[in-house]
């Protein structure tokens, strides 16, 4: 299929996370470029059901495929999705994003409570997949197939990253996950430089506020400090990676501060945390200032009051404890195993910490609901107190709003919201900006596979470069020169420029062509004078040729012609006129042959009479 290059319709449509969160897959498609943006699962879903709609599309037809970081909504599709399709594209992501995605999918293969057959990919899939992964720095520009590329620092989690891409001068920006307030060891998401055409952002949190960061620091540990004073037992979903690094490092203050907790162990039940920690210290570089001039000091994430707990038949169960435990869905894994055990006893309490998905424990557990399914089918009666405490690294509205109000994008596509609040959102922003003159932003929501269709259509312009732009050009006159198109952008340059200014460099094209022909030289000699004028007798390798037009040279071997010469469009016309009279002289030999005889050649060079050079 030929790649529509010169169509002005730039089509986003989201293939998961239109109006539901889960499973971010966002294709994009524009001058005969396809971009995919991000390939998760879905978290209350299993097997080929959790899948983004990437069956809509031509894996192999989509040139670049970019993951904003390493939560497996976003990242988790990724190893299904470059072993188990035809797709041959590039993939890339930040460097801390590729160091976490290795450890988080080898353990959510491992503690996926589902059967062999619904295993999207296995640990070879996995490791296979990280061959095919190329890293980017932030502010970096790439630039693939014509399609430019640089990512911006998103807050959220550690690496994660918003895409600007440029396709034919329109700009794209994607958030991803974002969020625009720092908190106590990643930075703010960046707010770019450049005016991008069209915004995708996310709608997690709707129209909905968020607790000022002290507030919620405060509500968080008075509530833990409640639940251990009672006898009860604490358990705090997470994910392994991401706010859980937050929570721990407010967790490890408090009790720093309270001597009378340090008798009540705090448990971080991950592995996977353990073996990631190294990365946080590693890219240091990429967390926030506070972080940056700690660690000169000593390191923050070597936590004095909590202890890492590799499994449940580990934990010695007999008083009060605080446990932070994965899945924070709750879907399954320890977290799950913990609340079957705890949540009769109305001592204990759950913090939900983080944003849940439709279709999960977690999300169910917010309802606070009398009585719960058990993992193995059974039921619970749900006695512990649960709390929602939201620490989830999303942008809110007050972010979204004001991050809109300073990049004035003059299209906005809303992905990974729940219908309601995406549609809540949307109609905020649009109340906003009804009475705001100068500015005309669209907004739209998509559905799942749902179309978004724009027309950009854009001015093209050429660059003069080297000898042709040493001399200023008057209006209206015409530059002559070699134009060369190279992804979306045109330079203008002088044949010999060419080398210096870009990466081609002349050459000549000598053809031949073989013809047969049995009429004698002379013959074929009056009909080229006829038809050209003067000829040239010059020497080929060693036989009698003539020149025809000073450009081709005929030489007659046996019952054959050759011609031979340097290949132009000026040239070819050439070569293309003494072919055609060869052609017509060989059809009726007897009779050109005759017309020829009858004429004096006494205008002919004597066919022995040839200079000393030759061509060879």
């Amino acid at each position: 299929r030929m790649a529509d290059t010169q169509s002005d319709l730039l089509v986003i449509r989201p293939l998961g996370a239109g109006q539901e969160v889960g499973r971010s897959c966002i294709m994009l498609e524009f001058k005969g470029k396809k971009i995919m943006l991000d390939v998760g699962i879905h978290p209350g879903m299993h097997g080929v059901d959790a899948l983004p709609f990437t069956d809509l599309v031509d894996a192999n037809e989509i040139d670049i495929l970019l993951v904003s970081h390493f939560h497996l909504d976003h990242c988790g599709a990724l190893p299904w999705f470059l072993e188990k399709t035809t797709f041959k594209g590039r993939v890339f992501m930040t460097h801390a994003t590729k160091a976490i995605y290795r450890w988080l999918l080898s353990d959510y293969i491992k503690v996926s409570n589902i059967s062999t057959v619904d295993m999207l990919y296995t640990e070879k899939d996995l490791e296979n997949s990280m061959d095919k992964i190329e890293t980017v720095n932030f502010h970096q520009e790439m630039e693939v197939n014509g399609i430019k590329f640089w990512c911006y620092h998103a807050g959220h989690v550690l690496g994660a990253a918003m895409f600007m891409l440029e396709i034919a001068g329109v700009k794209i920006l994607y958030t991803g996950d974002f969020s625009r307030q720092e908190d106590r060891h990643l930075m703010a998401a960046e707010i770019p430089p450049i005016k991008p055409d069209i915004l995708i952002t996310e709608a997690t949190y709707g129209t909905q506020i968020h607790e000022k960061r002290e507030v919620r620091e405060a509500r968080f540990t008075s509530t833990v400090h409640d639940i251990v004073n009672r006898g009860g037992r604490c358990l705090i979903p997470v994910f392994a990676l991401g706010r859980a690094q937050e929570l721990l490092l407010i967790l490890d203050e408090y009790w720093a501060q309270h001597p009378d907790l340090h008798d009540i162990p705090i448990y971080y039940a991950s592995s996977l945390a353990k073996k990631c920690m190294p990365v946080y210290q590693t890219y240091i570089n990429a967390m926030n200032d506070k972080i940056r001039k700690q660690i000169a000091i000593s390191n923050p994430f070597h936590f004095k009051h909590i202890s890492y707990l590799r499994g449940i038949d580990q934990f010695d169960d007999i008083g009060p404890s605080v446990v932070m435990a994965s899945p924070g869905m709750m879907q399954s894994g320890l977290s799950r195993q913990l609340f079957e055990s705890w949540c009769t006893e109305k001592r204990n309490g759950v913090i939900i910490a983080g944003y849940c998905v439709e279709g999960t424990l977690a999300k169910h557990l917010m309802s606070e609901p009398d009585e719960i399914s058990t993992s193995a089918g059974g039921k619970l009666a749900r006695k512990c107190s649960i709390d929602y405490i939201s620490f989830s690294a999303h942008s809110d509205y007050e972010q979204t709003s004001t991050f809109i109000r300073i990049l004035k994008p003059p299209h906005i596509v809303l992905v990974h919201g729940e219908q309601n609040e995406m549609s809540r959102l949307k109609a905020a922003l649009i109340r906003e900006y009804e009475d705001t003159k100068d500015s005309n932003i669209v907004i739209h929501n998509p559905r799942n596979t749902e179309a978004v269709e724009l027309h950009f259509k854009g001015e093209k312009t050429v660059k003069v470069v080297g000898t042709l732009a040493s001399v200023k050009p008057k209006n209206e006159a015409n530059v002559s020169g070699i134009l060369v198109k190279k992804g979306f952008n045109y330079t203008l340059v002088a044949p010999p420029d060419l080398a210096a200014y870009t990466d081609l460099a002349p050459c000549t094209i000598t053809q031949r062509q073989t013809v047969a022909f049995g009429p004698p030289l002379s013959v074929l000699k009056y009909f080229m004078k006829e038809l050209a004028g003067d000829l040239e007798a010059v020497m080929w390798r060693g036989k009698p040729a003539v020149r025809v037009f000073k450009a081709v040279t005929i030489v007659k071997d046996d019952n054959h012609l050759i011609l031979e010469w340097t290949g132009n469009h000026v040239n070819d016309m050439y070569a293309d006129a003494v072919l055609g009279v060869i052609l017509q002289i060989e059809s009726n030999p007897e009779t050109f042959e005759k017309t020829a005889n009858e004429a004096k050649p006494t205008y002919f060079p004597d066919e022995d009479a040839y200079p000393e050079r030759s061509e060879e």
